[in-house]
């Protein structure tokens, strides 16, 4: 884990929809592997794979690394209609 890096325990029924589908098909049509971007946006393997595998919510923190690195809102990747 990095510095900085927390996780949101979840309890089951309860995450952010489609939020680990969505981080991995923009990884995927970026071309670039869960070490790639764990080096981009700084945190670590693990937990992008939590996230991809909706076993966690990321930080706030982390959520904001995420979209600026792939350009998206904070709504777009939590599946927020607005």
């Amino acid at each position: 884990m990095c510095a900085g890096e927390f996780f949101i325990a979840k309890t089951e029924n309860e995450h952010m929809q489609g939020f680990g589908e969505k981080l991995r098909e923009l990884r995927k049509e970026r071309g670039i592997t869960i070490e790639e971007l764990a080096e981009a946006i700084h945190f670590s393997k693990s937990s992008i794979n939590y996230w991809e595998n909706d076993k966690m919510d990321p930080s706030i923190t982390a959520l904001r690394a995420i979209c600026d690195y792939f350009d998206v809102s904070a709504d777009y990747m939590i599946g927020r209609n607005v």
